[in-house]
């Protein structure tokens, strides 16, 4: 009788140069559209953020010039000079 011999998971092949990546498989002038999108999509990012941060600003402005008196007298309490 045969003996049944254990199958095993196949083991993938290794490399000859291990310090291969992805970016040599590229072309150089895919690689630079890469890299061109990365810096668009960023500089975007950047604006949409700067656009955020001054609708904030300008909404805190708004609200603080539309308090009434009674919020503005609960905020500074009386602690304001006579003249």
């Amino acid at each position: 009788m045969a003996k049944k011999r254990k199958q095993t998971a196949p083991q993938p092949k290794k490399r000859d140069n291990g310090t291969s990546v992805f970016s040599d498989a590229l072309d150089d002038d895919i690689l630079e559209k890469l890299k061109a999108a990365k810096k668009a999509l960023s500089a975007a990012e950047e604006t949409k953020e700067e656009e955020r941060q001054e609708q904030l600003r300008l909404e805190r402005k708004e609200r603080e010039k539309n308090k009434s008196f009674g919020e503005l007298l609960k905020e500074y309490g009386d602690t304001g000079s006579k003249f």
